[in-house]
This record gives C-alpha cells, sequence and structure tokens, in this order.
C-alpha cells in the first residue's frame, strides 16, 4: 500500500488534473451544495484572541489573527463626533475671515442672495460697485502691494470729487499698468477710476463682461465726455497698443498720443487732467519679439514673444516682479480757457504736447531715482 498510487476524485483516472490553482468542474460540483450551505449560513466574527495551532517546523506561533472590520460596527461619522467637525470648522473660519468671521460670512451670504434675486444696481454704463470693490479689488491688491510693491506718489494732486482726467503712459505688453493703477487709485484716495478702453476689450468674451463691470468704458468722445460731466474719474492711456506693444529697447520712450481727442473731452467739459507716470511695467514682460502673420490672422494687435513665452508655455505668463512708481502730477486746468478751445486744433496739439512731455520728463526723472528694477 505504500507504494498505491493516488488518483485525485472527478479526474477520471486522469492524475493531474485538480493539481493546479484551480479546481476542477467536478470538485467544484461536489462543493456546489456545501459552498451555498455555507454563504446561507450567518457570519460570526471570530474572537478577539484566537491564535493558530504552533508551527511543528518552526516551533513558533504565528501572529495573532485580528479580527475584521465590519461595517455596522462602524460610526455614522466615520468615529468622529459631530462636535468636532463644528470646532473644526469654526477654527478655519477663525483662520480665513478673522475673529469677526460670523458677521464676515453673513455678509457674504447677504451677497450672495442678493445676486441670486437680482437686488443689486449697475449704472448706465454697467459698472457694478460691489462686485468691483468686494472681488476685483480684493484681487489686484495683494498683487500690488505683495508683487509689484507699488509706491504711489502725489496722490493728493487728484481730487476728492467731480469729474478729472487721467492721462497715463501705457507699456508692459499686457496692459496690467490699468489694474494697478485703477487699484491704487482707490486705495490712496477712495475714488474708482473709470477706464477708457480700446473696442478689443469689448470683444473678448469673458474679458468684456468684467471690464464692464468694473467700470470701464469704450474710449470714445461721447462716453468720455458723459462720464466727466457726471462728476467720474476717467482713465485714459492715449499710446494705445503702440504703448504696451512696443519693444523693450524702446522702453519708457512714450509713443504718439493720438489726436488729442482727449484733451478735446477735457476742454468741452471743463476738468482738471492729472498726467501720471508709470515705472515699472516695462520690466513685468520684455518683449523682445512679434508674430505679425500670426497676429493678423487672429486678429490681434501683435503676439508676445518675451525672454520665457512661449518657450516656458504657461509659467512665462507670470509677470516679473519688479519695483513699481505711480507719480500724479500737478493738474492741468482746462476751465479757464475759452469756451470754444476744444475746437481750435493747434490749442488742442498744444495741451496735448503738455501732457505728454510731462508725463516723459517725470519718467527719465523716477528712472533716476530708482536703484533697481527689482528694488
Amino acid at each position: 500500500m505504500g507504494d498505491a498510487e493516488i488518483i485525485p476524485i472527478g479526474t477520471r483516472g486522469r492524475p493531474g488534473r485538480a493539481t493546479g490553482t484551480q479546481p476542477s468542474s467536478a470538485a467544484r460540483g461536489l462543493a456546489g451544495g456545501r459552498t451555498a450551505a455555507k454563504a446561507a449560513a450567518p457570519t460570526r466574527r471570530p474572537p478577539a484572541h484566537r491564535t493558530t495551532p504552533v508551527d511543528d517546523a518552526s516551533g513558533s506561533a504565528p501572529e495573532p489573527e485580528r479580527p475584521p472590520v465590519v461595517t455596522a460596527d462602524r460610526e455614522p461619522s466615520g468615529g468622529i463626533p459631530a462636535a468636532d467637525w463644528l470646532a473644526a470648522i469654526q477654527h478655519g473660519a477663525r483662520e480665513v475671515f478673522g475673529d469677526e468671521w460670523e458677521q464676515q460670512l453673513a455678509r457674504f451670504l447677504a451677497f450672495l442672495r442678493r445676486r441670486v434675486s437680482g437686488d443689486y444696481q449697475v449704472d448706465e454704463y454697467g459698472f457694478d460697485r460691489e462686485v468691483t470693490e468686494r472681488f476685483l479689488m480684493a484681487s489686484l491688491r495683494p498683487i500690488a502691494e505683495k508683487w509689484f510693491r507699488v509706491e504711489v506718489r502725489g496722490a493728493e494732486n487728484i481730487p476728492a470729487d467731480g469729474g478729472a482726467l487721467v492721462v497715463s503712459n501705457h507699456s508692459g505688453t499686457i496692459p496690467v499698468d490699468g489694474l494697478m493703477t485703477m487699484v491704487s487709485i482707490h486705495d490712496t484716495t477712495g475714488r474708482f477710476l473709470r477706464p477708457l478702453g480700446a473696442d478689443l476689450v469689448f470683444r473678448l468674451p469673458l474679458v468684456s463682461s468684467v471690464a464692464r463691470k468694473s467700470g470701464a468704458t469704450l474710449a470714445c468722445t461721447e462716453d468720455a465726455e458723459r462720464m466727466l460731466r457726471g462728476g467720474e474719474l476717467v482713465g485714459v492711456w492715449p499710446e494705445g497698443f503702440k504703448g504696451i506693444g512696443k519693444s523693450y529697447s524702446q522702453r519708457y520712450k512714450l509713443q504718439r498720443f493720438g489726436r488729442g481727442g482727449f484733451v478735446s473731452a477735457a476742454l468741452r467739459t471743463g476738468v482738471p487732467i492729472i498726467p501720471l507716470s508709470v515705472v515699472g511695467a516695462e520690466e513685468i514682460y520684455p518683449l523682445v519679439g512679434n508674430v505679425p502673420s500670426l497676429a493678423r490672422l487672429l486678429g490681434l494687435p501683435y503676439i508676445p514673444i518675451t525672454p520665457f513665452f512661449p518657450l516656458l508655455g504657461p509659467l512665462g505668463l507670470v509677470p516679473l516682479p519688479s519695483k513699481w512708481l505711480l507719480e500724479f502730477g500737478e493738474p492741468i486746468r482746462t476751465d479757464e480757457l475759452d469756451a470754444g478751445a476744444a475746437d481750435d486744433p493747434m490749442l488742442v496739439f498744444n495741451v496735448t504736447d503738455q501732457v505728454r512731455e510731462t508725463i516723459q520728463q517725470t519718467l527719465y526723472t523716477l528712472l533716476m531715482q530708482r536703484q533697481s528694477v527689482f528694488r
């Protein structure tokens, strides 16, 4: 009997059919009823400290089996009491909104309620004061203070009320200088700057909506005069795309100021013209090249090429942290001129040239005072 060959059951006399990892069909058939009975039996949890027998070969006992985790044994909140969840939420809200987080949260919920119900106001140009102050200015302020470290000089030259026209140089490849001017004026004087934008701004889907809600309007004489007569603080960048799209080698050299339409609007309404000189914007995206054929195909004024874009992809769109200086010059009064001064081409040209030269000379002075591009 010691030399007898053992043939597994269900192999029909052929050994080796059930020696693999999968049982044979005959073996599965024999175990069918037993498996079903086992499945129908209630599941028992093994005792917590049951151990397997001692291994005779090694002489040591294996580690005790751990009881399986059953879903019914878990707490509904994953084992964390509701009071702990509430305390964690309160702590996070206090870190974000400060000690007065309840009032901040209540104001935010009230804001959402007004937006959903339509209980808010916009002016005839689409300016939404609440959205501009709570979101646009709040988003731009850290960039102005921490990244560009904007320093404002001569803010006392901006009138506290009434119409006025701020005329600034334009640079930076992307018109970031206009946004920084808006938040700087608001933080120093409390007034909202109403920019005059090019028609391209209002053709872009998302940009046009944001521009309207932030107070911008089309750069035309009619809208400019209506705003100035209404006592608004209007901003204009006469260089246009020629200013922001000039090469880095031409930095801080003012381009042509157009035909002086902004001067005509100021003369007709009798508001002061405040020259603004911005230093620092030329270095955020140094423009070293252009793709004019692609720009014409896309209907854009230019396709910029900088030392980092498009070489670094989206990372190349991060502006360099240059140090910014904004200086508002003394107002140029227009209310002392004759009523028909706006129709005198020579007078309009002389005032335009005076504003341009004032900005250019101030730029040279600020560049001499600046210690470094990034300090």
